[in-house]
């Protein structure tokens, strides 16, 4: 029965699991890093691609398979097998999302998750009904369970090591192994019998669908997670890179000639991030300034990046704090804004920018909030009130306060 599936639905199938597990895991390598009601949608996001992509890998494998040509697919089942892997996959990406990244959580993540891709592959199974008997060698069952859960433990691992460029690759194809090694050696295991029979009135009734019903449903899904895949390829020239909420924290300088050594640190990994497949296919990034040209009385003169605490908006000009005092630059604010690296420096404000390494305290303050900057002369900043969760994420401040509003 193996080997006469058809190869090319076959390859169909592993391409989509791994196409699937790209953008799902792509999409959950950004909940950290972002604010509240964008965690949900990411997470939920996330869930659904990954789900998506293990049925339908699951039914295009059905549909490559010798099945009897009187088989019909019943709704309940086959409904309730994608209800299954939705929650399990949701569920499974929550705990290493969230919280703590300890070995008994991500072993805890990968069980369930391989328990749930098997759970939803015998629930679809026995949701094809005809007139014949489905039959089950116990140890490829016991064998296709243990590659679920193996490979999705490798998978895990791979995409909490990093979260960007061929890592996230390799992650999506141990996930394409997972579900894809877990199906076939489960349908290498299964057997068809003689005998059986079903409720044709069933069929009848709207309760069952063929397979040609079953093709068309699977080729929107199929279509819907290469929409996915590609839409999540594409750069955006608007969003910043994603921010590790270590990285601000990890960071934060003690002061003096140490800070701009830490800081130039955090934008030269940041200028080395790697993008989805390693920018494969992406257009080159604008390079980050690294002087900033300051007017003075005889000229122009230019200062490190390291060295600037905060930029103000002045009219058409701005004024830019190097820690002591402020002087006058030609850029207007927005260009000062894509100009500055994003990993270091975030506008808090219509009229302020701050580098978020050099933050020493934080206070909330009427609607805002306000920071203090360091340097020989320290100084205050504000912050709106729409960039105050931001900028907690940024400075590690969101989980603490969280587990503060949970006591």
């Amino acid at each position: 029965m193996f080997a006469e599936h058809d190869p090319f639905l076959v390859a169909l199938s592993v391409a989509v699991a791994i196409m699937g597990g790209y953008t799902g895991f792509g999409l959950a390598a950004r909940i950290r890093s972002s604010p509240g009601a964008s965690r949900r949608l990411l997470l939920a996001g996330a869930a659904a691609f990954l789900a998506i992509g293990i049925w339908t890998m699951h039914f295009i494998g059905m549909l490559a398979a010798p099945i009897p040509s009187d088989a019909v697919y019943l709704v309940l089942p086959t409904v309730v097998s994608f209800l299954i892997c939705a929650l399990v996959v949701g569920i499974s990406l929550f705990f290493v999302s969230i919280g703590e990244q300890s070995s008994s959580r991500i072993l805890a993540s990968a069980l369930l998750l391989g328990l749930g891709i098997a759970s939803m592959h015998y629930v679809g199974i026995h949701g094809l009904a005809g007139h014949f008997s489905i039959e089950h060698d116990p140890g490829m069952v016991l064998l296709s369970v243990l590659i679920a859960v193996v490979a999705a433990y490798g998978g895990l691992r791979i995409f909490l090591a990093g979260h960007g460029g061929f890592r996230l690759a390799f992650s999506a194809v141990a996930f394409g192994i997972a579900v894809s090694g877990m199906h076939y050696t489960a349908m290498y295991g299964m057997h068809f019998g003689a005998g059986g029979g079903m409720d044709h009135t069933m069929e009848m009734d709207g309760l069952a669908a063929s397979s040609q019903v079953l093709a068309l449903i699977v080729a929107l899904l199929c279509f819907l997670v290469a929409v996915g895949f590609l839409l999540f390829l594409v750069p955006d020239a608007r969003q910043r890179p994603n921010v590790l909420v270590s990285d601000p924290v990890a960071d934060l300088p003690a002061g003096g000639a140490e800070a701009g050594g830490r800081v130039a640190a955090v934008a030269a990994r940041a200028r080395t991030r790697a993008a989805p497949l390693a920018g494969l296919g992406q257009p080159p990034s604008r390079p980050m300034a690294t002087r900033v040209p300051i007017e003075a009385a005889n000229g122009t003169q230019f200062i490190d990046v390291a060295e600037i605490r905060s930029v103000r908006a002045d009219a058409h000009y701005t004024l830019v704090h190097d820690g002591q005092r402020e002087r006058m630059c030609s850029w207007p604010i927005s260009e000062a804004e894509s100009q500055l690296c994003p990993d270091i420096f975030m506008r808090v404000h219509r009229s302020h920018i701050v580098a978020v390494p050099h933050i020493t305290f934080m206070r909330r303050e009427g609607d805002g909030a306000v920071v203090e900057l360091d340097g020989p002369a320290p100084h205050l900043v504000p912050v709106s009130r729409a960039k105050i969760a931001e900028l907690k994420v940024r400075l590690g401040l969101a989980k603490g306060e969280a587990a503060k509003a949970a006591r």
